[in-house]
């Protein structure tokens, strides 16, 4: 028996009544239709559950979603992320060590989740902080760890300050002064040139570039200066 094509469009609004609604029931039993339909654990995240965030955390920021409904929402999507980053293909570790860190929002913290899931998924060892880390104790931390890489995902622009801070301490004063640093999410995006103004080694959009990002980070890393600011701060000073 021949499947029904897959409407994308259809499937999307269809999981987003149901992630508002509240109906975890009904979501999980939606998602074990889709994958019945052949689609696989990458492809629900890159697909269903990234799109269904953007759309939720944009209607959320525009006041289009009661404070019930984006609670609902957002609990049943990061319920769907836990459940399918268990069903991901595992390539071989690959030696590589990876501290991960977001923005202290729902939505940094969700998309700072699947860069994590993806990149173990990928093969690296992968030390997932989420938001909210004082950068004192990353810096500590990336000291003491030694890390091949550092992955910072921000989604608002005012996240953009403290990221800076962190890349300027770590490249002036810090311990591992040519750590890669990768840097990902909407403010980026929005943003072009930013990731490299503020010193970092590469940058993208959406949590599935970000491990091509570490990839040619750890490929060819640069010896990146501090940012204009720090320079000119040294300057003066």
């Amino acid at each position: 028996m021949t499947k029904k094509p897959f409407n994308t469009e259809l499937v999307l609004e269809r999981l987003l009544q149901l992630c508002v609604s509240g109906d975890r029931v009904a979501t999980r039993l939606f998602i074990d239709q889709a994958q019945m339909h052949g689609i696989g654990a990458m492809a629900l995240s890159t697909d269903l559950y990234w799109p269904t965030m953007q759309t939720v955390f944009r209607m959320w920021r525009q006041d289009q979603l009661t404070s019930l409904a984006y609670q609902y929402a957002t609990r049943i999507l990061r319920m769907l992320i836990d459940q399918t980053q268990a069903l991901y293909e595992q390539a071989p570790r690959n030696g590589r060590r990876l501290v991960c860190v977001c923005g202290p929002n729902e939505s940094e913290d969700m998309a700072g989740q699947l860069c994590a899931d993806i990149l173990e998924s990928s093969g690296y060892e992968v030390l997932f902080a989420g938001g909210g880390v004082a950068n004192d104790e990353i810096l500590s931390e990336v000291s003491s760890r030694r890390p091949d890489a550092l992955v910072v995902f921000a989604a608002a622009a005012s996240d953009a300050p403290r990221i800076r801070m962190l890349i300027d301490t770590i490249r002036t004063i810090g311990a591992t002064p040519h750590l890669p640093i990768v840097c990902g999410g909407g403010v980026f995006a929005r943003a072009p040139g930013l990731a490299e103004e503020i010193g970092a080694d590469a940058t993208a959009d959406d949590p599935f570039a970000v491990e091509r990002m570490v990839r040619c980070a750890l490929a060819s890393p640069r010896c990146t200066q501090p940012s204009r600011q720090t320079r000119m701060r040294a300057a003066v000073a």
